[in-house]
């Protein structure tokens, strides 16, 4: 939806939230001129301020998990709070009012909030939103329809963040396409150190690094590999950085923008995130304008990649896939927040501009949902997964004095501590359904003014990925409320780590605390799902979640090795391999490897595969 905007334009300089943001009174209902900080928009800010709450969350966290409704825990905690409120109340009458609040704050853990936040209010009616979005499918369709008149291939396709976890991706996948002739990666130069002086010993041009990005997806000996071509740019300049000799050879050419390229990191501050996913996207969406009013234009569409988590901490109602509001509880990182202020700005943009532009939203994105490939990817879930498993490497290692052993032991079960609430649930998605998705709306005009979020309606539970990590990593992950691990017990693990020297161990919990103690808290967003089908034509039923885990934690611990195998080379040497063992096994047994037991696929997989070194045991059938 389109939202009044302040000026200045934030094309030029990282905004301020109150661009996208205003502050409103709950007893007036008016603006309020205050000054809105991004820290004030995130969920711990305004929440994780007493020791009382804390722990009263805690308690709420274990009835949920014990059987009780949700909904009805929340009353409950509301009418507590009430009664703690009419106390501090009365107190005012007794002894003033800046007292009472103080005490209140002190005592009780009460912070009064006499104001909430809401998206700036539309400038455009409903009606000439719609009227302005039907336009632009009707040009899209007509464009299209005569761009794809007479034989394929018809598309040709500018990608930005090729070199990404679904970027890769998006590269495999449209070697396969028929209807893309051509993919314009836009890819910055390399600088290659030397791991011991640090010193510059070569820089790798965009087109090296492009043909090494084919070998490792096994596209270089691939009848397609020539469709794709790789020019020097940058997300972060205007004109993403590309040549004006590059940008006229594309004018008459390109087709479709996939821009997927953004800051995914959920501890960044909120200047780094900002120019990331809303200056990024605005250099984006002005190079595809200026491609589509091009002389000689084919133009057809711009296709922005955000995420299912823009709607923040959505938690009364399914988090709707054509409406952005002001989330209740806020927002969990800056990467939500500017990835939520990206979209709003991308829908001015289109209905400003005239830009043709699809939204896609994609939830947690994992590795391939067969084999669990993910191309060397470490982050999010994968994070976890790979600490679980060095844990339970140390746990078993022998040797070393009894002293050395026994600091790996109190190191390693720190280690499996995992912030979750056993009924939070997370929406994993594995990475090949989110790019049959991206393609299948580059020929769905159909998708032009739509928000579709490429999710699951299968969530995993934090007591699920407890259990399965059990069964395919064989270590008991303990469970800790979110909330009072972040702000009691991750403070004293921190100290503890510190006092044995390591830092690096305190740092990395500390991260992954920070990360799916949000994530993993009861009452996550439910998304609405369901244009993924009904627009894009994914097919039904969504990806099985617990096959996928399943084969994220076997990926992990057989591939690479809990992190330990980070050559991409040799993860593209060992995926080949893995995806061709994979493919055996089901064929064999008849069922997806994902459905089989821990102990069943150990036992295939030991007797097929010499772990030593990667490679067949024996010559394949």
């Amino acid at each position: 939806m389109l939202r009044r905007v302040t000026k200045p334009s934030p094309e030029s300089a990282v905004q301020p939230p109150s661009r996208y943001v205003e502050k409103v009174s709950l007893l007036t209902g008016e603006v309020l001129p205050d000054e809105i900080l991004p820290k004030h928009l995130l969920v711990h800010h305004h929440r994780d301020f007493h020791v009382l709450d804390v722990y009263a969350r805690f308690l709420m966290s274990k009835a949920v998990a014990a059987g009780g409704d949700e909904e009805e825990v929340k009353q409950r905690w509301r009418g507590i709070r009430k009664m703690g409120k009419r106390a501090v109340d009365m107190m005012a009458g007794l002894i003033g009012s800046r007292w009472a609040t103080a005490v209140g704050k002190k005592l009780l853990g009460f912070k009064s909030k006499e104001y909430y936040f809401r998206y700036r209010t539309p400038e455009l009616s409903r009606e000439e939103i719609e009227a302005r979005t039907a336009a632009l499918r009707i040009q899209a369709a007509t464009k299209l329809g005569e761009v794809m008149k007479g034989p394929g291939p018809w598309l040709t396709v500018l990608l930005t963040g090729g070199t990404g976890f679904l970027g890769k991706e998006i590269i495999a996948q449209a070697a396969d396409d028929s209807s893309i002739a051509e993919m314009v990666v836009i890819i910055r130069e390399k600088e290659i150190r030397d791991r011991k002086t640090k010193q510059v010993v070569h820089v790798q041009s965009p087109e090296e690094r492009g043909q090494e990005l084919l070998r490792q997806l096994w596209l270089a000996e691939h009848p397609a590999r020539k469709k794709f071509r790789f020019v020097s740019g940058d997300i972060e300049q205007p004109g993403l950085g590309l040549s004006a000799a590059e940008r006229k050879r594309l004018a008459t050419r390109v087709t479709h923008t996939i821009h997927c390229a953004a800051s995914v990191s959920f501890d960044d501050t909120y200047e780094n995130s900002y120019r990331a996913n809303v200056l990024g996207a605005f250099n984006a969406l002005d190079l595809s304008r200026e491609l589509q009013h091009a002389p000689g234009s084919r133009f057809v569409c711009h296709v922005s990649i955000e995420t299912s988590y823009i709607h923040g901490r959505q938690t009364h109602a399914p988090a709707r896939e054509d409406e952005i509001v002001f989330p209740r509880s806020y927002y969990n990182n800056y990467y939500e927040l500017t990835k939520c202020f990206g979209s709003l700005e991308t829908d001015r943009y289109m209905l400003e501009r005239g830009l043709p532009v699809t939204q896609l939203c994609p939830a947690i994105v994992v590795g391939d949902a067969r084999s669990g490939n993910n191309r060397g990817d470490t982050k999010v879930v994968n994070a976890p997964v790979n600490t679980f498993g060095r844990a339970k490497e140390a746990l078993e290692k022998p040797g070393g004095s009894w002293v050395d052993r026994s600091k790996a032991k109190v190191l390693a079960n720190l280690a499996i501590v995992f912030p979750g609430n056993p009924t939070a649930e997370l929406n994993l998605i594995p990475v090949d359904r989110v790019v049959h998705g991206i393609l299948a709306a580059l020929q769905r005009p159909a998708s032009v003014g739509v928000r579709v979020h490429l999710a699951t309606d299968n969530r995993l539970t934090s007591a699920a990925i407890s259990r399965i990590a059990r069964e395919e990593i064989e270590v008991d992950v303990k469970l800790t409320e979110p909330t009072l691990h972040r702000n009691v017990t991750m403070p004293v693990l921190t100290k503890v780590l510190s006092s044995l020297d390591q830092p690096r161990l305190a740092d990395a919990l500390k991260r992954l605390g920070s990360i799916f103690g949000s994530y993993s808290e009861w009452g996550q967003p439910v998304h609405e799902v369901g244009n993924d089908h009904e627009v894009l034509g994914l097919p039904l039923p969504r990806p099985n979640t617990e096959y996928v885990f399943r084969m994220l934690c076997r990926h992990n611990r057989y591939v690479q090795e809990f992190g330990k195998i980070k050559d991409l080379d040799e993860i593209s040497r060992r995926e080949k391999v893995w995806l061709e063992l994979v493919g055996s096994i089901e064929q064999r047994t008849g069922k997806p490897a994902g459905a089989m037991t821990a102990g069943a696929f150990r036992k295939l997989i030991t007797a097929e595969l010499d772990l030593e070194t990667f490679a067949w045991r024996g010559p394949r059938a």
